[in-house]
């Protein structure tokens, strides 16, 4: 048997001597066998690197895609969901602004406003130092008019006066509140009131052209 063994390996061994300077197709059978099989191994190995990964990196892609697609379809689903509450909502916003917009008035209706004003301290016996409207204020949506304000009368008085300015129907602030007691024992209220109306179409046209003209910002020194 070990002699049997013995020949075999020394038949394996004899095909591959005297393989150089010969070429592949004169060579025993299995040299070519091994060849073959090294020649297939390189060509896989090749498919691998130059196709296969490149597709492996594709289907990531591809499950990366579709994890994202279906976080965005179970958001819509949500929003389906809750659809009818979020327009509920939305119309109750809706309300509320406007509720908000009739407070302000138009720049037609200043003077009424700052008559109001003004009736609401004469009616509660106030005498009035200085009411001296300032400059209006233009904001982005709105423009802001404050005025100087300066009564004398009693606590009272002063309390209901101060009341009343709350419950205009236009909106009215009172800012900067510094009350003293007079020399005749009156109460003195020294106030910023501030109220707000409208941009007017003019208005309206001046802020846009002033944002268009507005330079971009220049991004920092690199």
């Amino acid at each position: 048997m070990a002699t049997k063994l013995k020949n075999i390996s020394h038949s394996f061994t004899a095909q591959f001597t005297g393989l150089k300077g010969r070429p592949p197709e004169q060579w025993p059978i299995i040299p070519q066998l091994f060849c073959a099989f090294g020649v297939l191994s390189l060509v896989l190995a090749a498919g691998w690197f130059g196709y296969v990964s490149s597709q492996m990196e594709s289907l990531d892609r591809g499950v990366q895609e579709e994890s994202k697609l279906k976080d965005a379809y179970k958001i819509k689903i949500q929003q389906a969901v809750n659809l009818e509450a979020l327009s509920k909502q939305k119309d109750l916003v809706n309300q509320y602004v406007l509720t908000m917009e009739k407070q302000l008035p138009s720049k037609a209706e200043m003077d009424a406003l700052l008559s109001d004003i003004n009736q609401a301290g004469v009616g509660r016996g106030l005498q009035f130092e200085l009411f001296k409207p300032g400059q209006v204020v233009v904001k982005e949506y709105y423009a802001e008019l404050p005025i100087q304000i300066k009564v004398s009368g009693g606590y009272h008085d002063i309390a209901s006066f101060m009341s009343d300015i709350a419950n205009l129907p236009r909106i009215v602030t009172l800012n900067n509140l510094n009350i003293v007691v007079n020399k005749d024992g009156k109460l003195g209220l020294d106030a910023i009131a501030k109220t707000f109306r409208y941009l007017d179409q003019v208005e309206i046209e001046a802020q846009r052209k002033a944002k268009s003209k507005v330079p971009a910002k220049k991004g920092g020194k690199k």
